[in-house]
């Protein structure tokens, strides 16, 4: 077959074929090239889930006349115009591939009223080189309608699915894009009925409000808003308890310089923020901003740039990692606005009935405590009990009272009521003191967990070439994590040291997985893992175990250890450790006041 040139309308059709998917696609591009037009109220018009009309109308600068017919060019565009314009990119679209990619594939008419100028114009593009512009009467801004989309390829629109979920994926371009312009005004309407009207939010009260109409009250609820800068990059957003998790990664919005992605670094590095935290098999859900400089972040790597790449993209996944880390990892006590200043009563009465929690149940005294049925202890436990409620009850201020409040006692040897200046506290001993216990031996290892211990005989591996090459070019990154190891031919290496915490683990599975890492430059967090799933199992056998009865004293000393734990809300599992009903569900419970 002889080599030809495309004819330009199947070029254009070959194109529509990467950046037009569904109507969802279409939408995307529109307001788009509405918010790179500074447009700061954005209408969306869709029926039949777009398929036979999509309007999108903006009141941004508009387009000349001059320019209308220009703009259905292939590779016309006002955004880029040299390689130094592609390699700091600021707007959404740059290619000039969309509207000609739509009016291939649709019915398109465009209406815009550039500013300056005296009169709005039109054009309408059935595909044919004929355009004809003609005077129309137009606000300042541009409208876009789309309509009939795929009329000229049949086999294509039979892939489109019902209206109602061509609508679903619409919408969520439309909230996508909402969450990333807090200072644009939005309107959705499907099938002429309004589905979504959001003001514009300047302020953080406002952005909070627009987080509630499009992610939920309960979203809301249970996150925390963060903000971290360092060496040039930005990261800011809401991050939602483990709680709140969902067994599907639907509530996870990444933006980079207000582009929404989809990016895997990103997603994994905030994964690898929720370890130790997130129940097996479930998803967080977040809203996270990075803004960094754009010659830093190339978004040209995707058609429809959901993907993108990051020139130092280890640096910004240990950033994100290390911050999302911190917000989870906030103890108790910081949370608190204000430090805790016990009353003088309660200064004395801590401090002759605490007990300090080591590692393992050590620090668990051995004595059983029947309350109420055990007459030696009766007086004194009765004491110990009025004191704290006369305590409790003449402290003037809430925030006298720690975070979670002074323990009442037991229930059925597996939970620790406590009442706090919210409510009632109820606590899982054994998750807590795991959590705490862990965080302890993680601590303790900080500075020896990489030791190197000798093994008493090498041990030889058979291993692939590129393994062994690894190995080669590896060797001091292998050595900072505790390995011995060395080549001993072409597919053979020696194992001679392996990391102390790590001696009793299986080597060989071991190292290799470490090779693999270190190709994709990850190689400490093998290792780390490894650690903590050993570090996990210890404290978990050391934590103190249910049915075990605790006096007051040490159930306060629990309480007290994990207000200045990091991550104490939940164990290494995932799963919560403690849980409070506050007096107004209380009241709502008993019905007082009703």
């Amino acid at each position: 077959m002889t080599i030809r040139v495309l004819p330009s309308r199947l070029i254009d059709q070959i194109a529509a074929g990467e950046v037009v998917e569904r109507p969802a696609s279409v939408v995307k591009e529109l307001i788009e090239n509405s918010l790179d037009a500074n447009a700061t109220q954005i209408e969306v018009e869709a029926e039949e889930g777009g398929s036979k009309l999509i309007r999108v109308r903006d009141n941004g600068v508009g387009i000349a006349q001059q320019e209308l017919e220009i703009a259905f060019s292939r590779h016309a565009t006002s955004k880029i115009f040299d390689l130094d314009d592609l390699e700091n990119i600021l707007t959404f679209g740059f290619r000039g591939e969309a509207l000609p990619s739509i009016a291939s594939v649709a019915q398109v008419n465009v209406i815009s009223h550039a500013r300056g100028e005296e009169f709005g114009w039109a054009i309408d593009s059935s595909g044919s080189p004929e355009m004809e512009i003609r005077q129309a009467s137009h606000p300042r801004g541009t409208t876009v309608e789309v309509r009939d989309l795929f009329f000229n390829i049949p086999a294509r629109r039979k892939f489109l699915k019902k209206q109602r979920t061509e609508f679903a994926h619409l919408s969520a371009v439309v909230r996508n894009l909402a969450l990333a312009r807090f200072d644009v005004e939005w309107s959705l309407k499907h099938n002429k009925r309004s589905v979504l009207s959001l003001e514009s939010a300047l302020d953080r009260e406002g952005q909070e409000g627009r987080l509630v109409r499009i992610c939920g009250e309960k979203f809301l609820e249970h996150a925390r808003y963060f903000q971290k800068e360092i060496e040039g990059l930005r990261l800011s957003g809401w991050l939602t308890e483990p709680t709140f998790s969902s067994g599907q990664a639907n509530m996870q919005y990444t933006f980079v310089n207000g582009r929404y992605v989809r990016d895997k670094l990103l997603r994994h590095a905030i994964r690898l923020g929720y370890q130790d935290v997130l129940f097996h098999g479930r998803h967080p859900a977040y809203v996270v901003f990075l803004e960094l400089n754009p010659r830093r972040v190339d978004v040209n790597a995707h058609p429809a740039k959901l993907e993108i790449r990051f020139r130092d993209s280890r640096l910004i996944h240990d950033f994100i990692f290390h911050t999302v880390e911190a917000v989870l990892g906030r103890t108790l006590e910081s949370q608190q606005s204000k430090s805790i200043r016990p009353p003088t009563a309660l200064k004395s009465l801590t401090k002759s009935n605490e007990v300090p929690l080591v590692s393992g149940s050590a620090g668990i005294s051995q004595r059983t405590l029947h309350l109420g049925l055990d007459s030696s202890n009766e007086k004194t436990n009765d004491t110990f009990g009025d004191t704290l409620w006369t305590v409790m009850h003449s402290v003037e201020k809430k925030d006298d009272i720690p975070p979670l409040g002074f323990a009442l006692g037991q229930l059925l040897g597996v939970y620790i009521l406590s009442e706090s200046a919210d409510g009632l506290n109820i606590v899982d001993m054994h998750a807590a003191h795991e959590r705490v216990t862990y965080e302890r031996l993680k601590k303790a290892l900080v500075h020896d967990r990489l030791k190197t211990q000798p093994l008493l005989i090498p041990l030889s591996l058979s291993v692939a070439e590129h393994e062994a090459d690894m190995v080669d070019s590896a060797s001091d990154e292998l050595s900072q994590l505790g390995f011995e190891v060395t080549r001993r031919g072409p597919e053979e290496i020696q194992v001679s040291g392996v990391p102390m915490i790590l001696h009793s683990a299986e080597v060989e599975p071991l190292l290799r997985d470490v090779l693999s890492d270190l190709s994709q430059q990850k190689g400490l967090e093998r290792i780390e893992s490894t650690i903590n799933d050993i570090l996990a199992t210890m404290a978990c056998h050391g934590a103190v175990k249910a049915n075990r009865h605790l006096e007051i004293k040490e159930m306060n000393a629990l309480l007290r250890e994990m207000e200045k734990t990091e991550k104490s809300d939940h164990c290494n599992h995932g799963r919560p450790t403690w849980t409070r009903i506050t007096i107004s569900e209380l009241d709502r419970l008993f019905k007082r006041g009703q």
